[in-house]
């Protein structure tokens, strides 16, 4: 008997073809996917114990990088087990609803961390831009509240998607052409009216990037008139020097939608391993980077994983 039955509204289970062209080089594909997910792991878990571990951390700054360490610590878990799995075992069956899961928390998740961007770049605004009302404004209640926002809009906006698709018949097979359940990989499978997936997927990722990243470099541009205005060259290396840890990690993030985006409008007729690869890049690249800027650049962060190499060695 068939683990997808045709009877039922959708199957059973669909399964992850991995990098479509590329099966004959899974097993050399997971290496740099193994040590970029082994990165982000230990990198997120480190910077989440450091700030935990210590009070004088539980400021606004630390906290906003606590959010954004969870969230990366969640995404990249969510999607690289069932990859390695793909490319070692070649255990490509997921089950719908596991799908579905998987699909809510990686959306979702994407959605939480360019919110805490925006909060990390708002952060930045009110230390450099209004210092004397930094702790006026940036309470601890003002971050619960921030965060619980971040949590909600992304909550609100995804969680449409695993009831719109559970709707749909799947008449065009089961085998979801990627290595992960991503929603609009699935909805090329469903049979029947498409379209409000298809504007509101679309619509969901536009608003998200084109709002997030226009208040960013709304908040960047005060930021810069006002480091322009500080009297010393000192000074304002120091200011933009606070920033640098910031903008590598809204780089991370933003470039790589960027040019998924691009390529996908520019070269359409690109083979769909260069968008599948594009993709699990976006989801690789920022977990795996962001410890490792926060790290170098951050001297309170950098002395703790000094100090625990230090007390390791002794």
């Amino acid at each position: 008997m068939s683990a997808f039955n045709v009877t039922l509204a959708h199957p059973a289970a669909f399964l992850l073809v991995g990098i479509p062209g590329l099966e004959h080089l899974h097993i050399w594909i997971s290496i740099p996917f193994c040590f970029a997910y082994t990165v982000a792991l230990m990198g997120n878990c480190t910077l989440l114990f450091i700030i935990q571990a210590d009070s004088a951390l539980h400021e606004p700054m630390y906290l906003f990088l606590a959010m954004l360490a969870t969230i990366d610590f969640v995404l990249s878990t969510t999607t690289l087990p069932k990859m390695i799995s793909i490319f070692w075992f070649r255990d490509r069956e997921i089950n719908f609803y596991a799908c579905l899961v998987q699909m809510f928390f990686l959306h979702s998740f994407s959605i939480m961390e360019s919110a805490v961007l925006l909060a990390m770049a708002f952060h930045r605004y009110v230390a450099i831009c209004k210092p004397l009302h930094y702790t006026m404004i940036l309470t601890r209640s003002l971050i619960i509240k921030i965060g619980i926002a971040a949590v909600t809009r992304a909550v609100t906006l995804v969680t449409p998607l695993p009831f719109l698709l559970r709707r749909f018949h799947y008449c065009r097979g089961s085998v979801i052409g990627h290595c992960y359940c991503e929603h609009m990989s699935v909805v090329r499978l469903a049979c029947g009216d498409t379209r409000f997936n298809n504007i509101y997927g679309i619509a969901v990722a536009m608003f998200i990037v084109v709002l997030d990243l226009l208040f960013v470099i709304l908040s960047y541009i005060f930021i810069l008139r006002a480091v322009l205005q500080l009297a010393s060259q000192e000074a304002r290396y120091k200011a933009f020097g606070t920033c640098v840890s910031h903008i590598g990690a809204i780089l991370a993030f933003y470039t790589p939608v960027v040019i998924s985006s691009v390529m996908h409008r520019v070269a359409r007729q690109a083979a769909p391993h260069v968008h599948i690869l594009l993709a699990v890049f976006y989801l690789l690249f920022p977990p795996m980077i962001n410890p490792i800027i926060y790290g170098v650049k951050t001297k309170q962060i950098r002395d703790h994983v000094i100090s625990l190499f230090q007390r390791k060695n002794l």
